[in-house]
């Protein structure tokens, strides 16, 4: 940057003092010198003179080093009044409208994947930086770009600036890979630091391409935020398939816990266990206490919260209809569980045997004449299987003794 604020070493640099200044919402820090005249705040605006004309910036830390910057470092001019910020919201409103007719002259041109992300007014009006995003190996002609795109702004001298896929998301901004309402360069990361694949493995997250990389297409940024910590911890822990003794005997590492100081060991016949780094380096085996926790009954019981119930005795499950004896015996016994009377019919008691004098039974021989007289009940059955009351069924012939009935 040169500009005639240029400070020099022969000047008294004893009384001048450094501040901060970002020219975009969450932008890069740029060092400048203020005369101790000026008395500037944080959130101030003031106007400075860059490579880029005259620009308005906001005032974002106060009393810094400027590193060594030395001749390099500019001077503010003065603190922007409100003419000045007026004029700087009425660019603001140009470059809106700017990015709409650049991007309709590069669509009717067939000007292919070849977009313009942002513009930028200088404050006095007199030249525009218009940012574009596109690939290395595009053929870009930027000066014929430049020589028919300016037909669209009189009096204002143009520049073209590529941009990077991270720069473009910044600018964009929106919702975040990871879900948070706006992404982490367009919220409060100043500046790109390089991230490499290396950060990733050593954190153990997974390599796929859709896990580590952003909106931007390209690694995230987040990675970097615990890769210190995690490198620091690596260095006092063996590294992966890497054999090791340990208080129950050697095995090979087969994985790493940095944020517990710890790894997992396969051993021979064990099995995988997991060893701090302090038993690996004593050989003994911290034995943890067990605490056990006593239960507290918060819940205290009211005699709302009881619910009576009433217990009705199971239903019978259905199985086998019972047969006409199991069913008479069962009609036997009523409720109470005594049994019922059997009731017999006036001619069954008839033809139930007589006892004599002594209370025995008739002998066999009495009842074998008695057999031709029968009660109504086996005439009954008789008449059912149709065959003539009083006639004996006999012996059923033989299979033998039927064929020779039939061969006669």
């Amino acid at each position: 940057m040169e500009s005639t604020g240029r400070i020099k070493y022969n000047l008294n640099m004893e009384e001048l003092k450094y501040i901060g200044v970002q020219f975009m919402p969450v932008g890069k820090h740029y060092h400048f010198s203020i005369s101790p005249e000026l008395n500037v705040q944080l959130g101030d605006y003031v106007v400075v003179n860059t490579s880029r004309g005259v620009q308005l910036a906001l005032v974002a830390a106060l009393d810094v080093d400027p590193k060594g910057d030395g001749s390099n470092v500019l001077n503010v001019e003065r603190v922007a009044n409100q003419e000045d910020l007026e004029i700087y919201q009425a660019n603001k409103e140009k470059s809106k409208e700017a990015v709409i007719i650049v991007n309709r002259f590069l669509k009717e041109n067939n000007y292919g994947d070849i977009k313009a992300v942002d513009t930028e007014y200088t404050l006095d009006g007199a030249k525009m930086t218009i940012y574009m995003t596109y690939e290395q190996d595009v053929e870009f002609d930027i000066r014929s770009f430049l020589r028919d795109v300016s037909k669209n702004f009189s009096d204002t001298r143009l520049e073209v600036r590529q941009v990077g896929p991270r720069d473009v998301a910044k600018m964009v901004s929106g919702l975040g890979a990871c879900g948070m309402e706006k992404r982490c360069c367009s919220r409060f990361l100043t500046e790109f630091s390089s991230i490499s694949i290396k950060m990733a493995k050593a954190q153990d997250i997974s390599l796929t391409p859709s896990e580590i990389t952003g909106i931007c297409g390209r690694l995230r940024c987040c990675l970097r935020y615990e890769s210190e910590t995690y490198e620091a911890a690596l260095k006092e822990l063996p590294k992966r398939k890497k054999m090791v003794m340990t208080p129950l005997g050697e095995g090979r590492v087969t994985q790493v816990l940095p944020l517990s100081q710890s790894v997992i060991v396969n051993l021979p016949e064990i099995g995988p266990r997991q060893f701090t780094r302090e038993e690996l380096e004593t050989g003994v085996m911290q034995v943890k206490p067990v605490v056990f926790e006593e239960d507290q009954w918060e819940y205290e019981l009211d005699h709302t919260d009881v619910e009576l119930l009433k217990i009705e005795p199971e239903p019978q499950h259905r199985g086998k209809r019972p047969s006409g004896r199991a069913k008479r015996d069962s009609d036997r016994v009523d409720r109470s569980g005594r049994d019922k009377p059997r009731k017999e019919s006036a001619q069954a008691q008839q033809d139930k045997p007589k006892r004599g004098i002594s209370g025995g039974r008739v002998s066999k021989t009495d009842n074998r004449g008695k057999k031709d007289k029968q009660s109504p009940k086996s005439s009954a059955t008789d008449a059912k299987q149709g065959r003539k009351p009083g006639k004996p069924r006999g012996k059923k012939p033989s299979r033998g003794q039927r064929q020779q009935k039939q061969d006669r």
